[in-house]
């Protein structure tokens, strides 16, 4: 099967997490906005005219006459299918749940930057981005990765994975939740990073990991830029 991946074309967002499962699962997938004709595809599919149950907003994934939306929920479903999710009921509900929490982390992320509303400018909502900014570094950014770090204390089998002794779809997502504070928070995260380094190491061994290296050091991988959900803003990183 090759999937059909829908997201805006030009920003990671949140269909990277999706991406990032999909490539190291070697799985066949087309991003279909970034194809000639695919974002009107993405909207027509968003119109909800074409399926019987339209998502709200993308990413979604089609796979086969099933199409899935919202993050968490399309990896739970490529989860199991790729050897990216523990085989208990128990174990694919933990890994929802972590997924969950990040998230709850990614909207906070993006509220940094976007505080009062998403229709409006950075720019008319600069002193609201600070306030919010300043408080996500000190007492949210913290507390997150510090349950990050406690899970990845708490398990028992070698590997440094969240989960269990071998990779899951967490892992990837807390990879990316790593290298885009790094992108739009350095400073902060120069600060921060010591305290977690059961965090700081799994980021490098899943960058390490040959099909993620790939796909990171090829054109795939969109770069991080001002319109996605991590954004650089010198004045927010003081």
């Amino acid at each position: 099967m090759r999937y059909e991946l829908y997201y805006w074309a030009g920003i990671q967002g949140r269909g990277e997490f999706v991406r990032l499962a999909l490539e190291e699962a070697a799985a066949a997938y087309v991003d279909v906005a970034r194809e000639a004709g695919g974002e009107g595809a993405m909207m027509r599919l968003l119109d909800g005219e074409e399926v019987e149950h339209p998502p709200f907003a993308p990413p979604y994934l089609k796979a086969g006459r099933l199409l899935v939306g919202q993050t968490a929920n399309i990896l739970l479903y490529l989860g199991p299918r790729h050897d990216l999710a523990p085989a208990s009921e128990a174990g694919r509900l933990w890994a929802h749940q972590l997924q969950l929490t990040i998230a709850d982390l990614i909207d906070e992320v993006h509220d940094t930057h976007h505080p009062i509303a998403s229709s409006l400018y950075y720019e008319d909502q600069r002193p609201e981005a600070q306030r919010r900014t300043s408080d996500f570094l000190k007492s949210r950014v913290p507390k997150y990765l510090g349950y990050f770090e406690k899970v990845l204390a708490r398990n028992k089998a070698r590997g440094g994975h969240l989960i269990g002794a071998k990779l899951s779809y967490p892992d990837l997502s807390l990879f990316q939740v790593v290298a885009g504070l790094r992108y739009a928070f350095p400073r902060a995260m120069s600060r921060l990073e010591p305290n977690y380094p059961r965090i700081v190491a799994l980021h490098g061994m899943v960058a390490a990991r040959a099909r993620i290296a790939a796909y990171l050091g090829s054109n795939r991988r969109i770069a991080f830029n001002k319109h996605g959900i991590f954004r650089r803003y010198p004045e927010l990183d003081p």
